[in-house]
């Protein structure tokens, strides 16, 4: 199937992308934002438009997806910091992606809704029927969508799905902000966060709830994905597994040790949201492979291993209410390197003062090794501290014998000033260089990888393509030989058997088993008369092709008709087989994939129609040859030898499921068979033949009739004075 998926890159998307790809369905994304940033890797094609796109309906047309499936709630290009105006934003979005599909005339909407719909408290469980009680902007835009769905649904036929996922709880992303609700709506991530930006978690016990992992909410999506049919158009998901924050936060706090302590924060009454899963369970049946206590923590691992990137992330969204010991750690990070500074200036202002006046010594530059050891270590910043540090202890060793005057007016004293901020600030100028220099290749090499990853994914969807095309190329190499050798065996049956096992050819060839060929009647009917499947003949036994008006107007164009809007009215391909610019025969074929409804096998069709109809007007040609043989003189009715023939082909056809017939015995009381035979073949249809068997009475074989069609022919009989019945053994 063609699944478009609608929404972020986030770990919900991600996990569906796998699991839908392992089902050997073709998955393709529409990011809803230009910028949007991931990779959305194993996803066939991704379309990075915001969902205020004009051209969403071109994208949904080029897809005609089987399923589209909406993120909502779970889709961060929806930044939920303004409720208000995001509302407005999320209920235009949803709006346009629903038009948008609804013009495709086919295909089912999935559209995920969460427990936020629920803000009272509930003694029981919460089963479908439940009214919402949304109070928020937030929880009120998610219940307008589902309105939005059903109204559809309603209107315009349109096959909507809801399905309603309790306490969703996935692995945060840790590259920005891209999972905002992996976070906030999260109950055990969010106190992972809270715990190790402050050390403390807060807990309510009267808050209970039940919490399902992303892996298993992706199972029971599939599972409505996969379902030919639906019950109902709502489904509660949920695992069922009642739990409070108090024991969560137990839970966090064994993991994390010494590290965090909980704030018990329970007051009023209980506050209880479990939704109910017994329709989907019966239905569907659902299965819970990870439950709260094992994915809690592995989540505080997790989040532990990289927790400067959800501190972040909280920083991100003006969250600022650091611990005075996070404040306390950053202002002593940016003060260690002048701490530092000044604690090594101490020695070497005393090494400079005992070296003066030296025999060894004396010439040694204590200072100027100091802001050079600064200056390569820490760059200019630093080595301009340590310069001003050491004209400070240079000016301070200089008044022991003279005074601050002559200091500064001595010469000596700038030249070795100068000297001392030219080197430390070239070298600190140079150690800030070569820093930069390592950054921005860093940077670059990220960007590199970031490239590779990007390039590993379009690698994959296209060796995904160049396997598809080297499969169509791999078959049209030898459809000829393929073609000919299979249609060739149509020439091994008799005459009259041909259009019976040509429906068999054509459904080899195409690879369905739901195949059906009709005669054309006269210029208005068709009439069925050989299928492959029940399938097949859901048309009927006698269509009206002519009013079938996007079919036959292109058949009668000798051209072939697929049906790229999915109208089940119609067959998904159709062509015409034409004798003398009369239409002859209609091939119909369904059951084959969208993917191979293309114009290669249109021209396939083709030239299995060109060598079908070569095979029967051979067997046509012969017939009329032996016309006058096959005919009793004179009469309508068929000889013995050419009805028994007509009569076992019939019967081998209907064992093999190909045909319906039925063989009345007609009773003639004695009157003369040619006269009796020719007067009831006037009653019967062009396609249905009378003649004489070897115990010398009258029969009549009915094709593409059952046993309740054959009773009008045998009223109708009887209306003319003779008595018939139905003979299932007729000796042959």
């Amino acid at each position: 199937m063609e699944i478009l998926l609608v929404g972020s890159d986030n770990e919900l998307m991600r996990t569906m992308i796998n699991k839908l790809n392992k089902e050997g369905h073709r998955c393709y994304v529409l990011t809803g934002s230009k910028t949007q940033v991931g990779s959305y890797k194993n996803a066939y094609e991704k379309y990075r438009f915001p969902y205020e796109s004009d051209c969403l309906k071109e994208i949904f047309d080029s897809v005609r997806p089987n399923v589209t499936i909406f993120l909502g709630v779970y889709d961060s290009n929806f930044d939920w910091s303004d409720p208000r105006k995001e509302s407005v934003r999320y209920q235009t979005a949803l709006q346009n992606v629903l038009t948008s599909f609804s013009m495709l005339k086919g295909g089912r909407f999935i559209y995920l809704s969460s427990e936020e719909v629920y803000s009272q408290s509930y003694p029981n469980d919460i089963d479908e029927r439940e009214e919402p009680s949304a109070y928020s902007f937030r929880s009120v835009a998610i219940v307008q969508g589902e309105e939005v769905c059903r109204n559809y649904k309603q209107t315009m036929g349109v096959d909507t799905v809801i399905l309603r996922m309790d306490h969703l709880y996935m692995m945060p992303d840790r590259s920005g902000g891209a999972n905002q609700y992996a976070v906030e709506s999260n109950p055990c991530a969010k106190m992972c966060v809270e715990a190790v930006r402050t050390g403390y978690i807060q807990a309510n016990a009267n808050k209970v709830f039940s919490m399902l992992y992303v892996d298993d909410a992706v199972e029971a999506i599939y599972k409505v994905v996969a379902a030919p049919e639906l019950k109902q158009g709502l489904y509660h998901i949920s695992s069922g597994e009642e739990i409070n924050e108090m024991d969560l936060a137990k839970m966090i706090q064994k993991e994390m040790g010494k590290e965090a302590s909980i704030t018990d924060n329970t007051v009023g009454g209980t506050v209880r949201v479990i939704l109910e899963n017994r329709a989907f369970a019966s239905e569907f049946g659902l299965t819970i492979f990870h439950h709260v206590n094992e994915v809690a923590v592995k989540m505080v691992r997790y989040i532990r291993k990289y927790s400067s990137s959800f501190v972040d992330v909280e920083d991100i969204r003006g969250k600022r209410n650091r611990s005075w010991r996070q404040t306390f750690r950053v202002i002593f990070t940016a003060l260690v390197p002048f701490i530092e500074n000044m604690v090594c200036f101490i020695p070497f202002f005393m090494l400079n003062n005992r070296a003066v006046g030296s025999r060894y010594f004396a010439n040694l530059d204590f200072y100027l090794l100091y802001v050079l050891l600064f200056a390569i270590v820490y760059g200019q910043q630093q080595a301009t501290f340590s310069a001003v540090l050491a004209v400070g202890g240079y000016c301070f060793r200089q008044m022991y014998t003279r005074t601050g005057l002559e200091v500064l007016l001595d010469y000596n004293t700038y030249v070795w000033i100068a000297q001392l901020f030219i080197l430390g600030l070239a070298v600190g100028y140079m150690k800030d260089r070569l820093r930069n220099i390592r950054n921005e290749n860093k940077h670059e090499v990220q960007y590199m990888v970031t490239q590779l990853d990007d390039i590993q994914d379009i690698n994959t969807s296209n060796v995904r393509i160049k396997n598809m095309l080297e499969v169509q190329l791999v078959n049209q190499n030898d459809s000829f030989g393929k073609i000919y050798e299979i249609t060739s065996s149509l020439d091994q049956y008799e005459p009259s058997e041909v259009l019976f096992y040509a429906a068999e050819v054509l459904a080899r060839l195409v690879d369905s088993k739901d195949v059906a060929i009709y005669t054309v009647a006269n210029r208005s009917f068709a009439r069925l008369f050989s299928a492959t499947s029940p399938k097949a003949r859901e048309l009927g036994n006698s269509i009206e092709y002519t009013k079938m008006e996007d079919m036959y107007s292109l058949l009668k164009e000798k051209r072939v008709f697929i049906n790229r809007s999915m109208d089940p009215q119609y067959p998904l391909m159709a062509d015409a087989i034409f004798a003398e610019d009369e239409m002859q025969l209609i091939l119909m074929v369904w059951g084959i994939p969208w993917e191979r409804m293309t114009l290669s096998q249109a021209n396939m069709l083709i030239i299995i129609g060109y060598l079908i109809q070569n095979a029967v007007l051979r067997a046509n040609r012969y017939l009329d040859a032996l016309e006058q043989q096959r005919y009793l003189e004179g009469t309508k009715v068929l000889d013995t030898d050419a009805f028994e023939s007509l009569v076992r082909a019939y019967l081998t056809a209907r064992n093999k499921g190909l045909t319906e017939c039925a063989i009345l015995e007609i009773e003639t009381d004695g009157k003369d068979l040619e006269k009796s035979g020719d007067e009831l073949a006037k009653l019967m249809r062009q396609s249905d033949y009378i003649g004489k068997m070897a115990n010398g009475r009258l029969y009549a074989l009915l094709s593409n009739t059952n046993e309740a069609d054959a009773d009008f022919v045998i009223r109708r009989f009887e209306n003319v004075g003779y008595r018939s019945f139905i003979q299932e053994d007729v000796g042959i």
